[in-house]
């Protein structure tokens, strides 16, 4: 079977960034189990730590006993109304008689001087009296209700206005508890972070790079969205600050290296073909050839040939000729082989035709 390298390269990255995947997976989901398990380390503060509780109960107390009254006299009072009812029921009937029987004693005779009709006149006054002494009692028992209630109207609002107090203390130290809570998930996030970034400083080039990649994945999602349902209010602002640190350094790093390459390859090209071509190394040379272009100045070799016999409004491009050197920096490209004569690009290793090695200066 055919020994395939860059098959191979492409199933070794995709194998590394696997890994790195993977491993990035299980410690997001470590990561959030403890986060998760910062909130219960301490419990959330609860209303009942902040209320008065003997002032609770004393006035809970006041007002059942408030409460037992007003039934009591609820009681009583409807009892009184039963009673005026009746007392009503029976002084209507009564002047209802009184009043049939007084018509029929005008007939008779003068009823101012009957003494009958003045009898069952004080008979009629005794059932209105009667009935204007329960309407004071229910009177009076209505009042006394009211007073109650009043009473329990005001604990009410004692109560009320400590219950308001503790609810407002909670929220106090539950801001307080939250911004510990933060704190903790930010010190164990933060360094998680700072790390990441440091691996990706110093490890870039490393042959465990997949292990450090996916810690680099895992400290990047983290911090900007494992942490992102835990934030207060203000922890957006931490968020968006880190960002937009994190991206000026990357930023100035970025620029810095690019500057750096491009300075390098500016000193490179000033350097004598023969020193520049022991500098190439074999992947990059490999690289090179692949994409048709140079390995020292990175520019295409293949010069495209035009047909001259045509005019200049109609000429065009017919086809691509192979330069033996690069036409921008001098370097050369192919070279014949010492032994078979092969023509060969001139940076890699071997001979393609017979295998004889090709750069013994390197």
């Amino acid at each position: 079977m055919e020994f395939n390298n860059k098959k191979l390269e492409k199933t070794s990255k995709l194998i590394n960034y696997i890994i790195a995947i993977v491993l990035c997976g299980f410690l997001i989901s470590l990561s959030g189990k403890l986060i998760d398990d910062v909130d219960e380390w301490k419990e959330r503060p609860r209303v009942e730590e902040f209320q008065n509780t003997e002032l609770l109960e004393t006035k809970e107390s006041e007002i059942e006993k408030i409460d037992t009254k007003i039934d009591l006299k609820e009681e009583k009072k409807s009892s009184i109304e039963n009673t005026i009812k009746v007392v009503n029921n029976n002084y209507d009937n009564a002047k209802k008689s009184f009043d049939n029987w007084l018509e029929a004693r005008k007939t008779v005779g003068s009823p101012k001087e009957d003494k009958a009709v003045l009898s069952r006149a004080n008979e009629l006054d005794e059932y209105y009296k009667t009935q204007q002494e329960w309407k004071k009692e229910l009177s009076v028992i209505s009042s006394e209700i009211q007073v109650l209630m009043k009473d329990k109207k005001e604990i009410n609002e004692i109560i009320d206005k400590e219950e308001d107090r503790a609810y407002e203390e909670r929220a106090k130290a539950i801001r307080k508890y939250d911004l510990k809570v933060f704190l903790i998930r930010l010190l164990f996030i933060l360094p998680i972070l700072l790390l990441g970034i440091f691996f990706i400083i110093k490890f870039r080039k490393h042959k465990y790079w997949p292990l450090f990649l996916g810690f680099v994945l895992f400290s990047f999602y983290a911090f900007f969205f494992g942490l992102v349902p835990y934030l207060p209010s203000y922890g957006g602002y931490i968020r968006y600050t880190v960002g937009i640190i994190l991206s000026i350094l990357f930023g100035v790093y970025a620029i810095n290296k690019i500057k750096a390459f491009i300075e390098n390859k500016k000193k490179e090209l000033k350097v004598p073909t023969t020193e520049r071509a022991r500098k190439v190394q074999t992947e990059t040379a490999e690289k090179a050839l692949d994409n048709h272009m140079c390995p020292s100045c990175g520019k295409d070799f293949i010069v495209k040939k035009w047909d001259k016999s045509a005019s200049k409004k109609d000429k065009i491009e017919t086809y691509g000729i192979v330069t033996n050197y690069c036409r921008f920096c001098g370097l050369e490209l192919f070279k014949k082989c010492n032994k078979c004569d092969s023509e060969n690009f001139a940076h890699l290793p071997f001979c393609s035709n017979c295998g004889e090695k090709m750069n013994d200066n390197k």
